[in-house]
């Protein structure tokens, strides 16, 4: 990088030149070539500091789970014939990492002024504590140096970065008894409009609009009377998590704690279902932070120091207009694909939650119950909602809400329209969130 002091002594060395040439003055001629000679010595030597000068990381990307210490070592070594007599190196992270709320935070130092000799390694160690669940961006490493004069200072990047993704906490659910309103499943419902064939709970004589292929004909063969069979009405428990994580019904003064408990609880459900055999799936307006990280983030070498922490630095919000929805699954690679999924959500500014709903609906799968976790419910998203369950799909909701009053006031539309409505008022709530519900 050429800087102000560097034009200054070109234009002197210059000057000089020019007034040893016109007046015959060899002192002012030889002057003008010492100084030329000596900035471009200086220039030579800054460029072979840089150039010598190289830096690996250890390790590569991780997936861990809160509170977790993550250990971060950079070797940087001169690769050069010359001693490098001074390199400042320094390991960029997040800005976000000082402070009680932060949701990673440094331990030791990731900056370091060395000197080199040829085939010299020094190493770059410290560790990054994550607090909360999320996807961080660690590094790139900037090196600096140059001429001993500060004529010339050059920067470049060392060692690309890797990225941590921390988990979402999972609580085991002491219960799930949301049923689709699929007919032969798992969970025993109080009514039906159809029943489950597969499930016989008794026999009773026959009456007058039974269809003949409920006939229990040994019965009637033994009692000389036409019986008919009885059977249990039964869904299956599978779901499909709509997660609204829109910045106008996911307010800042809430942040980052209610994001953070919505996921969470969607991670509970999603491996409760895994458990039972149940498929699970789960649409969101959130954007992937690995996908903002891709077209944001850090994206090459900079010339310019600035300039790479900025690279290295992502945007917290985007307009993403694109939804993210799986398919229904029961594996436990799909688990685990979701569960990073959640842990990598951000809140955006693109498509609300009535607009998600719209996009996806001919995506989302009828065999599950939809569970609406949403934050603030205005009208839109309860009107789309209650239309939903309207044409027939099986619908719950629950509200991430701490206030009682505010429950009561979001959930009155939907539960004028019979929809189980389910309140997640803070961690301790998650275990019993799905337990049972009330209304079918």
């Amino acid at each position: 990088m050429t800087s102000r002091p560097v034009f200054a002594a070109v234009a002197a060395v210059a000057a000089l030149l020019l007034i040893g040439l016109l007046f015959g003055a060899a002192f002012w001629t030889v002057a003008g070539l010492v100084v030329a000679l000596m900035i471009a010595a200086n220039h030579a030597l800054s460029k072979a500091w840089a150039d010598a000068a190289t830096a690996t990381r250890h390790g590569g990307d991780r997936e861990v789970k809160i509170g977790s210490r993550v250990p971060v070592e950079i070797d940087v070594t001169n690769r050069g014939r010359i001693p490098l007599l001074w390199l400042l190196a320094e390991d960029l992270t997040p800005r976000f990492t000082v402070g009680n709320g932060s949701p990673l935070r440094v331990e030791g130092a990731r900056l370091r002024v060395m000197m080199l000799m040829p085939g010299a390694t020094k190493r770059i160690a410290y560790e990054v504590v994550c607090r909360r669940r999320g996807y961080f961006q660690i590094g790139p490493t900037v090196l600096e140096t140059g001429d001993l004069m500060g004529l010339f200072r050059r920067f470049r990047v060392g060692a690309p970065p890797w990225f941590v993704t921390v988990l979402p906490p999972v609580q085991l659910l002491t219960g799930y008894d949301i049923g689709s309103r699929r007919p032969v499943g798992e969970i025993r419902i109080r009514q039906s409009l159809l029943e489950d064939p597969t499930r016989l709970r008794g026999i009773r004589q026959w009456q007058p609009g039974d269809p003949m292929r409920s006939v229990h004909w040994a019965a009637t063969a033994r009692t000389g009377t036409l019986h008919s069979k009885v059977y249990e009405p039964t869904s299956i428990a599978g779901a499909t998590l709509v997660l609204d994580l829109h910045q106008a019904t996911n307010p800042d003064r809430h942040e980052p704690h209610r994001t953070d408990l919505a996921v969470s609880a969607a991670a509970s459900i999603l491996a409760a279902l895994h458990d039972q055999g149940e498929p699970f799936a789960i649409a969101t307006n959130g954007r992937d932070a690995a996908e903002r990280a891709r077209t944001e983030g850090w994206v090459g070498d900079h010339r310019v120091r600035d300039e790479i922490a900025e690279a290295a630095a992502m945007r917290p919000g985007d307009d993403q207009l694109r939804p993210l929805v799986f398919s229904p699954a029961r594996d436990v690679g799909r688990l685990k694909e979701l569960t990073r999924t959640l842990a990598r959500l951000d809140r955006t500014d693109g498509l609300s939650l009535a607009e998600l709903l719209a996009e996806s609906e001919s995506r989302l799968s009828s065999e599950t119950t939809l569970i609406m976790i949403v934050q603030e419910c205005p009208p839109e998203s309860a009107a789309a909602i209650i239309g939903l369950a309207r044409r027939g799909w099986a619908v719950a909701v629950i509200l991430n809400t701490h206030d009682d009053e505010d429950f009561a006031r979001l959930a009155a539309p939907t539960i004028a329209e019979r929809i189980p409505t389910l309140h997640l008022r803070n961690e301790k709530a998650i275990p019993d969130l799905c337990r049972e519900i009330l209304a079918r």
